[in-house]
């Protein structure tokens, strides 16, 4: 009872701290080809008295885009685990990505349903410092993304990474979930995780034990099903489960060679023995085609039709012949059948007897005698000796 009375003023306070609609504005600087990372923490959207912390009954959502479109600029993620849990706002930008971009960040509280605004203004610039030729990517299978996105769990990933690497500093150069890389969605058993891609770079080269397990032969054992070739102790192990099969290694030390710039000619085609086309074309009639076409066809049918004319109507037998191959028995016996149906007929059409009894409207089944016509015929039972 005494922990209801102590959250319901803070409750209050926590309300009306999202129902302020001022928004913030707070500016940013992430680098190209760096990963950037905000958190979007629930104290920075609540006017909270100091050293008080978010309660956990507290539901607050974020919904963030850039200013003026829809959705987040193509370089930037967000992702929330539940309304519990902060927010945050990942990835790397690119060099078209230079310049001034704005994100507008709405907080929704679904307890109240206030809302408070902030705006992000990212100035993004070039890194300062050596360059990264060196970069590897690392598929960590036993944490989810918001998992490693702070900064904690990346220095602890760095630190550990160096005992695999030549000496020399390691900065992060992008942090991309598994989901988004085409991964599936894990069981929710205990243990299973999503999966997240951690992109390391440096200017240092690689070690013996990353090149080996990147070579060819590893790949080769990981198609098997059988584990990499690893010559050194994973030193990863067992804070970060990697999955040493997913390592890709790029050497950005060597410049590629630049593309051949094609030249632009004048648009004739050189002498070419071996094509010759023709520079006339003869006049052809093609009034024979058009004939040959269409009246062959025709003359096809017609044939067709006088073959089936004939045989229907030109080979026909008659009744003659149909009488002479049938035998006199059997044409005496027809035309007795035939006669005496017809005498029959006229008979029956001559005849002058009474109408039969069941045909008449109503009647006594026993006497055959006719029922007054002013009698009710529902009335009248249908068995007369229940009468």
């Amino acid at each position: 009872m005494a922990e209801t009375l102590f959250w319901t003023p803070l409750l209050v306070v926590l309300l009306a701290g999202l129902g302020d609609t001022e928004a913030q504005q707070t500016t940013l600087h992430p680098l190209v080809g760096r990963v950037f990372v905000h958190t979007l923490d629930h104290e920075t959207f609540l006017s909270l008295p100091e050293h008080v912390a978010v309660p956990p009954a507290v539901h607050i959502t974020y919904h963030a885009h850039l200013q003026g479109h829809p959705d987040l600029p193509r370089w930037l993620r967000y992702t929330q685990r539940s309304p519990h849990h902060p927010g945050f706002l990942y990835g790397s930008a690119t060099p078209e990505d230079r310049g001034r971009q704005v994100i507008e960040v709405t907080a929704y509280n679904r307890d109240s349903f206030d809302t408070t605004p902030q705006r992000l203004v990212l100035e993004i610039g070039d890194p300062e410092g050596p360059l990264l030729p060196y970069q590897a990517e690392f598929l960590v299978r036993s944490h989810d993304v918001e998992e490693v996105l702070p900064s904690t769990p990346a220095s602890r990933f760095l630190s550990a990474l160096g005992g695999l690497w030549e000496p020399g500093e390691l900065q992060l150069l992008n942090i991309t979930s598994a989901l988004d890389r085409g991964g599936r969605v894990p069981l929710p058993i205990e243990g299973r995780k999503e999966g997240v891609y951690i992109k390391v770079g440096s200017a240092s080269p690689f070690s013996t034990c990353l090149k080996m397990v990147a070579s060819p032969d590893s790949h080769a054992r990981c198609a098997q099903g059988q584990p990499p070739l690893l010559s050194c102790y994973d030193t990863l192990a067992p804070h970060f489960r990697v999955d040493w099969c997913n390592v890709t290694l790029v050497d950005k030390s060597v410049p590629e060679p630049a593309d051949e710039v094609p030249t632009q000619g004048d648009g004739i085609l050189e002498h070419d023995p071996f094509f010759c086309p023709p520079t006339e074309a003869p006049d052809r009639d093609f009034l024979v085609d058009a004939l040959v076409t269409l009246l062959v066809p025709l003359l096809v049918a017609l044939l067709l039709t006088l073959l089936l004319a004939y045989v229907m109507c030109c080979r026909r037998e008659g009744r003659l012949k149909r009488d002479l191959a049938t035998s006199d028995i059997q044409m005496v016996h027809h035309c007795t059948i035939h006669g005496n149906t017809e005498e029959l007929r006229q008979m029956a059409a001559s005849r002058e007897v009474p109408r039969p009894l069941s045909t008449l409207p109503m009647f006594n089944v026993r006497t055959g005698e006719r029922l007054p016509p002013r009698v009710d015929s529902a009335q009248v039972p249908l068995i007369l000796d229940q009468h």
